[in-house]
């Protein structure tokens, strides 16, 4: 409810948004009913990969790539996926190969994690 009561930001206010399973700072240019016409300055977090259907599984028909929205690419953004933006702004380049790495070793870690679960379940699965 309190969600709804939030007025709606005003063009040219600088913002945080969801898109997909990425997340972005950007520059609010319209407001379309519910909706807010969002132009793309920072990538805060990379888009994730594969079937959002079936996370997790690389065993899927259709493993997408994802890509981070472009620099200065607009884009549609409901006005609940919207909150301040707070600080300075970091350049896009920059922003997005953090984002990236911070992805790639969240990555990693899950697949050092699923190799050490492997390695404990095979010997315990000798000892049963």
């Amino acid at each position: 409810m309190q969600d709804r009561q939030r007025k709606a930001p005003e063009p040219g206010t600088i913002v945080a948004f969801a898109n997909k399973t990425g997340r972005y700072a950007g520059e609010v240019m319209e407001i379309n009913g519910p909706r807010a016409l969002v132009k793309v300055l920072a990538v805060l977090k990379h888009p994730e990969q594969g079937d959002l259907h079936n996370p997790y599984n690389p065993d899927v028909p259709m493993f997408h790539e994802r890509r981070a929205l472009s620099y200065t690419e607009k884009t549609n953004v409901l006005l609940g996926e919207i909150e301040p933006f707070h600080g300075e702004v970091p350049d896009y380049k920059e922003s997005r190969a953090r984002a990236l790495a911070a992805e790639i070793e969240g990555l990693d870690r899950l697949k050092r994690w699923a190799e050490r679960g492997l390695d404990a379940l095979r010997t315990l699965e000798k000892e049963y």
